[in-house]
């Protein structure tokens, strides 16, 4: 299965700033099943951004790899079972 092209970032552990080396990325605020809708922020030209459901400030570091963070515990991976899969 192909890594998610959008990378995702969460706020569970409630920090003030999360540095991201992405402009363009999903916020899930918390983690699921307590997570907000997924919505895409784009931060263009600036440098933050304020996730309109959670409030995190998203801060890019152009110092991070793209889809990182930190802390580098806020960036999700999806790791629900792949449904179409079948059973062996």
């Amino acid at each position: 299965m192909a890594d998610k092209a959008v990378p995702h970032f969460h706020n569970q552990a409630g920090v003030t700033v999360i540095a991201v080396g992405s402009k363009e990325f999903m916020c899930i605020g918390a983690l699921p099943p307590f997570d907000h809708p997924h919505v895409f922020l784009d931060m263009g030209s600036e440098t933050e951004i304020i996730c309109q459901y959670c409030s995190t400030l998203f801060r890019y570091d152009p110092k991070l790899k793209p889809g990182t963070a930190e802390p580098a515990g806020c960036v999700w991976h999806d790791e629900t079972p792949d449904k179409t899969a079948k059973a062996a």
